[in-house]
């Protein structure tokens, strides 16, 4: 694992490699991260053509979280001009787990090495937004991170202007006009948030909040490809309610909206 944290874009890099020969595709276009509960979205994009543990690829830590499958798989989907190979990763790293940065970001460097133009990113969230309701879908506008964290390294200075890219934005809306968009905080956890520091995210202008993507849509930013962010608001953000957390409840919610998810999906990616 030393060889992820000296050297990360050459691990990705090794990654990609060893996902061509596994796959026997030179590269894939596009690719998908299945947060918490969103893993049998997955099944509504068909049968993959491989499916094998990402610890097969160089850089890759097996899953400690429940919910998260640590798995990859890949398929190929048929969109206007041809088959698109997509590629989904069932499960992520989170910075809780503290490993460190470069755990959370090796999966979509290395879908980026293997030629993916695009990155959707989906996660289960808490709602802020009193509008949001729980089972409900929102596409992330704009994001506030709240961990001071980032993956990128010396003066390496990236424009965030338009990281969850309004072009894709506009396609996923016009699948589903019933979306709405939002700006989603990422919180460290594990811990989840107090009514108090809800009600300051709430203040700052946030409607999502959660404990991912948001270092991954940056390091795929900053690689040059084209993010898609969407949450799943899978409850109620703490205080809104009155109600405890927990992550049970995320993982119910997410299972249930699971068919809609997948469904969208399949529908908007062979157009990405």
């Amino acid at each position: 694992m030393s060889d992820l944290y000296q050297d990360p874009i050459g691990t990705a890099e090794s990654a990609a490699h060893k996902l061509a020969e596994l796959t026997g595709k030179a590269s894939h276009h596009v690719a998908l991260v299945m947060g918490s509960g969103w893993i049998s979205a997955a099944d509504a994009l068909g049968t993959p053509t491989h499916e094998f543990p990402a610890v097969d690829l160089p850089g890759f830590l097996a899953p400690t979280v429940a919910g998260h499958g640590g798995v990859i798989r890949s398929y190929d989907l048929q969109g206007p001009n041809g088959t698109i190979h997509a590629l989904v990763f069932l499960g992520r790293t989170h910075l809780y787990e503290g490993k460190g940065i470069e755990p959370v970001v090796h999966g979509v460097r290395t879908a980026v090495k293997a030629g993916c133009k695009v990155i959707v990113l989906t996660n289960a969230c808490g709602g802020i937004n009193r509008d949001y309701s729980v089972g409900q879908p929102v596409i992330i506008r704009d994001h506030i991170s709240m961990t001071g964290v980032s993956p990128l390294i010396g003066a390496n200075f990236v424009d965030l202007t338009d990281l969850y890219s309004k072009r894709i934005r506009e396609i996923v809306k016009s699948a589903d006009s019933s979306l709405a968009e939002g700006v989603y905080v990422h919180w460290r956890g594990p811990a989840y948030e107090t009514p108090a520091e809800i009600n300051m995210l709430r203040t700052l202008g946030a409607d999502l909040v959660g404990m991912s993507t948001v270092p991954e849509a940056i390091a795929a930013h900053a690689l040059g490809a084209e993010v898609l962010g969407i949450s799943l608001v899978t409850n109620a953000a703490a205080g809104v309610t009155g109600e405890k957390l927990s992550h049970e409840e995320v993982m119910a919610a997410g299972k249930a909206a699971a068919g809609r998810m997948g469904e969208l999906l399949g529908k908007v990616l062979p157009q990405l």
